[in-house]
């Protein structure tokens, strides 16, 4: 079971097309509703795993102050209206989608600004607190970004965004550190490095699979009803990870050495899709699944633009040395 995990982890940017795929056809061919059964166990599947990894403590680390606060200035002062004005901008008579491309573009850095930063040599630890911090703020901030531009035209369930923040986010996260910990004192950091730490990554991508799927069959009839849909949900997409791409890497290149430069781009482009997903299906009901359709694209853009980043990394910042 856990070489199939492992293969579906590693090839996401087909893994994620055929489970959409799948969910799409099973939906189309049976009642999907005995699905929404399933959708709080696997949002705790894709969260709690990928939070045992995380280093809380990078959070509380000195250094890295100026990389820190370009990131940040990055993902919350510039990526969130680039994606509510992609959203306004493609889909104006749609608040549900443009809402979904704020909760994309509001949540950044996930466990893989990590592994791609080291993928591309470029500064671990650094990525590692960019992740960090990246998180808790944006889970803090969140709602308020929501209520503030996209409250006037829809209904924002502020308290359920709170409350489901705190269910996918910081319950999860204090579990996830309680099991780290409990992990190295009974086994030791050895074996949890070894043995422990490759298996949680591969159950958070059967979470994100599962709630994939369960997307895409409720959303089933309305997607074959509109194949285009796919398309016209994929064009801004694809802008928004070019825009973010380009920007950043110029702002790397102006600012940083390469280390720093190569973590920086990771750290601001990287969305956190599952923790976006997990709040669209949670917080906003029927809506959620319009949501999770965008966020579900997004991953294929995002793993696929990732890699590709990594091979141009030596031509944009040089070879590490």
């Amino acid at each position: 079971m856990w070489k199939i995990i492992s293969v579906l982890q590693k090839n996401l940017t087909w893994s994620i097309p055929l489970f959409m795929l799948l969910g799409i056809l099973s939906g189309y061919f049976y009642d999907p509703s005995i699905l929404k059964a399933a959708i709080i166990p696997f949002t705790f599947l894709m969260v709690y795993p990928m939070m045992v990894n995380l280093k809380i403590e990078e959070l509380f680390s000195v250094g890295n102050i100026k990389l820190n606060i370009t990131a940040q200035i990055i993902n919350f002062i510039i990526i969130p209206f680039v994606g509510f004005g992609m959203g306004k901008l493609f889909f104006p008579q749609n608040p549900v989608f443009i809402l979904g491309f704020l909760i994309t573009s509001l949540l950044p850095t996930s466990g893989m600004t990590i592994s791609w930063t080291g993928f591309a040599k470029g500064d671990v630890p650094a990525a590692i607190k960019l992740t960090v911090i990246g998180l808790v703020l944006g889970s803090i901030l969140t709602p308020f970004y929501l209520q503030f531009l996209m409250g006037t035209v829809i209904k924002i369930p502020l308290m359920d965004v709170f409350k489901n923040i705190l269910l996918v986010v910081f319950i999860p996260m204090i579990a996830g550190y309680a099991t780290q910990r409990f992990i190295i004192q009974k086994y030791g950091k050895e074996r949890y490095q070894k043995d422990f730490k490759p298996k949680f990554p591969m159950l958070s991508t059967v979470g994100v699979l599962g709630i994939v799927f369960i997307a895409m069959a409720l959303k089933s009839k309305t997607i074959i009803s509109n194949p285009v849909l796919l398309l016209y949900i994929f064009l801004p997409l694809f802008l928004f990870y070019s825009f973010n791409f380009i920007f950043s890497t110029i702002i790397a290149k102006a600012l940083f050495k390469r280390g720093e430069a190569i973590a920086l781009v990771y750290g601001t482009v990287m969305r956190n899709l599952s923790i976006a997903l997990a709040i669209a299906m949670t917080a906003f009901g029927e809506k959620g699944a319009d949501i999770a359709l965008i966020i579900a694209v997004g991953y294929i853009i995002q793993v696929q633009a990732a890699a590709w980043y990594v091979k141009l990394n030596d031509k944009i910042f040089g070879r590490a040395a």
